[in-house]
């Protein structure tokens, strides 16, 4: 059917009615442009050319069809890969959240410590520093009333030997010997 209609097709629409002289003949060029047309038609068709192209078409839209899918799979996977991915993120950042609320809790019961450690370390300090000032005072103290017996012994010394004369002084030591003799018997 497609045979036919591709001829009467070719031969309803030909130039050939407008040539001068008997169309049937060899020496009319349209006659024989028109056989040799007819001619190539009769051999693509006789060798299946039209059959070769469709199926070529057919393998050509086949691969594409098989391409789109292939490209249709790709996408989804790649939006679920996306998925996977945007939702690791989330966890990823709700764990780095966490972990930055949990450094932060730290950091401010270290700083508490730090605080609290500091305070004692000034409370040792001041207590160390006091016993210092204490001692130095008991020691300037004693420094004071040391110096003070000496100055005294000095004075009472010379005011002794300014007032006694010679025979209160061996009256004295006489009388020491005595006392110290009859503490040690």
């Amino acid at each position: 059917m497609r045979k036919l209609a591709l001829f009467i097709a070719l031969t309803a629409a030909s130039p050939a009615f407008a040539a001068s002289g008997p169309f049937f003949s060899l020496h009319n060029t349209n006659f024989i442009v028109l056989m040799a047309f007819i001619l190539f038609i009769a051999v693509l068709v006789k060798f299946k050319v039209p059959g070769m192209l469709g199926g070529m078409l057919d393998q050509r839209a086949e691969g594409i069809q098989s391409e789109l899918d292939e490209a249709r799979s790709l996408r989804e996977e790649a939006q679920t890969v996306l998925a996977s991915f945007e939702r690791k993120q989330k966890e990823v950042q709700e764990q780095a959240d966490r972990i930055v609320e949990h450094a932060k809790a730290e950091a401010a019961t270290a700083a508490e410590l730090a605080k609290e450690e500091l305070k004692i370390s000034i409370a040792r300090r001041l207590a160390a520093a006091e016993e210092q000032i204490a001692s130095a005072q008991a020691s300037a103290v004693k420094e004071v009333r040391d110096q003070a017996i000496v100055v005294a012994v000095g004075a009472a010394s010379d005011m002794i030997t300014k007032q006694m004369t010679a025979a209160q002084g061996n009256k004295l030591i006489d009388e020491a010997i005595t006392d110290v003799d009859s503490k040690l018997h």
